[in-house]
């Protein structure tokens, strides 16, 4: 019997998930398909009930469906409870068992793709959605010294300090505004976006939640954004002469870790890489 694992979102036709998990699978000659599914926030139940069919495996959560899945699984993970959301979902004949990978998969790709190590340094972190408590928690278990969370609703940001104040003796929310991101970005010394703004595809497409006279050149600037390849933020961010992160290592290394969950195998990281670069290059307009 053919085994499944899904992409839970909402939209998914821009992700390059289902081509490198397709190409891990297939490497260990796995009967198994990872198909996307476009989930709406009215169909997400029925959706995650639906995982608990035998030739499911599990799946992956992505925007915007991290934090609602959390009360719809039978168990969550220790990390997943922290963070308040889950990217990964496990069936154990029937039994739904959330986890989260992300702050796994920031911070290995910080570490491998650029050398970046959160010990004592500055963060910058715009959005207060799943993806930002992910990184917030990573950041904060890695000593990071201070953080500072921006987000649009100022309260999401503020509540999102709040739930984890006890990991977060120094921490602050302001509002994602020039105004307001100014003076806290001066002295950052790693910008992460974990907003949607910017990805192909999506509302904020063709936007950026920082321009080039906000960003210190002295920073990283990490874009959870992977499509497309260069977001609008981190042409902003080479403008300034600061460094550049783009969203596809994360997106790898995560996947990654819930491949090792799924099947109890050792992803073939070199080839989900590989799957996932020739993915998103079909998806770039010509001349980009």
């Amino acid at each position: 019997m053919t085994k499944r694992i899904f992409l839970i979102g909402h939209p998914v036709g821009h992700s390059v998930s289902p081509a490198f998990q397709q190409a891990a699978l297939d490497h260990y000659a796995k009967d198994v398909r990872y198909e996307a599914m476009d989930v709406d926030a009215l169909s997400l139940s029925q959706a995650v009930s639906s995982l608990r069919d035998p030739d499911v495996m599990g799946a992956n959560v992505t925007v915007p469906h991290k934090q609602a899945t959390v009360t719809l699984l039978d168990e969550l993970t220790k990390e997943a409870r922290l963070i308040g959301a889950v990217n990964t979902i496990e069936n154990r004949d029937g039994v739904l068992i959330g986890h989260n990978t992300d702050a796994k998969g920031f911070l290995k790709a910080l570490k491998e793709e650029a050398g970046f190590d959160p010990q004592g340094k500055t963060a910058l972190v715009l959005g207060a959605g799943g993806a930002a408590r992910a990184v917030v928690v990573a950041l904060a278990g890695a000593g990071a010294k201070s953080l500072v969370v921006a987000n649009r609703t100022l309260e999401r940001a503020v509540a999102l300090i709040d739930s984890l104040r006890s990991k977060l003796p120094s921490a602050e929310a302001v509002a994602l505004h020039p105004d307001s991101l100014r003076p806290v970005a001066a002295s950052s010394q790693l910008i992460v976006n974990c907003t949607s703004m910017g990805m192909s595809g999506g509302e904020g497409q063709g936007e950026t939640p920082m321009t080039a006279d906000l960003i210190p050149s002295e920073a990283l600037v990490c874009d959870l954004v992977y499509n497309p390849r260069e977001t609008p933020l981190m042409s902003e961010a080479a403008k300034a002469g600061a460094r550049v992160l783009g969203g596809l290592p994360m997106l790898v290394y995560q996947g990654a870790a819930a491949f090792e969950l799924w099947t109890g195998k050792e992803a073939p990281v070199k080839v989900m890489f590989e799957a996932a670069e020739k993915a998103l290059m079909a998806r770039q307009p010509v001349g980009s």
